[in-house]
């Protein structure tokens, strides 16, 4: 799965379940503050990934992201490591 793609469906996600302005969903946007994450979309947001993309999770991953292109380049990672598996 390409960058592009990991984007799209992601954006995609971010609009429908937690109601994301796509507008506002940039690459060096703050995630938290865009979203206005609390600990339980953090929660709803490991399960939307995982079924999205179909790797586990570790919450404690989300403490090193950011922006939304953190969490770009982290699910690109975690799916090229599926991947070659």
């Amino acid at each position: 799965m390409d960058i592009n793609t990991i984007i799209a469906v992601t954006n995609k996600f971010l609009v429908e379940e937690f109601e994301a302005n796509p507008e506002s969903i940039t690459p060096e946007a703050n995630m938290k503050s865009t979203l206005d994450l609390d600990s339980l979309d953090y929660i709803d947001m490991v399960v939307v990934i995982e079924d999205n993309f179909g790797f586990k999770v570790n919450p404690e991953d989300f403490q090193a992201i950011v922006t939304f292109q953190d969490f770009y380049d982290y699910v690109a990672n975690r799916v090229q490591q599926k991947e070659l598996v």
